[in-house]
């Protein structure tokens, strides 16, 4: 299901946040985890990919689906809130932006 970002901000309880995918669960260490790997990425060697497969034992796919339900967590946003709220913003960006090209394609 697609959710743009006024539904995305209003399935969460409003656009400051409310509870969110899972509401008020702590996080998991595979949680914080991903939250630790998305903020320091840019410091690994080599290919995002490659490093998601090697120290998080995902497929890039997986680490995707759950990184995008994690930062829609309040818990996620508690515990790192300039990431969560970046990592919104350029989903949501690019949210619009996709829909952007649809709505221009079906002109």
């Amino acid at each position: 299901m697609f959710l743009g970002p006024r539904a995305r901000a209003e399935w969460r309880g409003g656009a400051g946040g409310g509870r969110g995918y899972r509401g008020l669960v702590p996080l998991t260490d595979r949680d914080r985890a991903l939250l630790a790997f998305e903020a320091e990425w840019r410091r690994h060697a080599g290919a995002k990919e490659e490093a998601i497969r090697v120290e998080l034992g995902l497929s890039p796919a997986r680490y995707y689906q759950l990184l995008g339900r994690l930062i829609d967590t309040v818990e996620a946003l508690e515990h790192d809130p300039m990431l969560v709220k970046r990592l919104r913003r350029v989903r949501d960006a690019r949210d619009e932006a996709r829909l952007g090209r649809a709505s221009h394609a079906a002109r």
